[in-house]
């Protein structure tokens, strides 16, 4: 039964339709997942460059915290997250908070 059915004849141009098919639904993954994706990353990316000391941010663990100095080199940066509480973590951990970001948005409006 199994033969039957792989060794029927295609129809003319059948070829070519599942090509146009594939290549189609690799266009659409593209432009609805990894381009956005790379978007968001790049922008991320934009906003880690752009840290300064006294910058209000979010780490991904959910700590919200003020930056209090910015290593480079190591690529760590000090958060205040309380009076006198001062923690070292990874920049690739360091998000915008969202009262930084509501703040950004407001003078960007002006």
């Amino acid at each position: 039964m199994l033969n039957l059915i792989l060794l029927q004849e295609q129809p003319a141009g059948s070829g070519w339709s599942s090509i146009i098919m594939i290549v189609l639904l690799i266009a659409i993954f593209y432009f609805f997942m990894i381009r956005p994706q790379s978007q968001k990353q790049k922008k991320i990316q934009e906003f880690r460059k752009s840290l300064k000391k006294g910058s209000k941010v979010m780490t991904a663990s959910g700590v919200y915290g003020r930056i209090i100095d910015i290593n480079d080199e190591t690529g760590e940066v000090k958060l205040e997250i309380a009076r006198d509480t001062v923690i070292r973590i990874d920049i690739n951990f360091v998000y915008e908070s969202a009262d930084s970001a509501a703040e950004s948005t407001a003078e960007q409006a002006k």
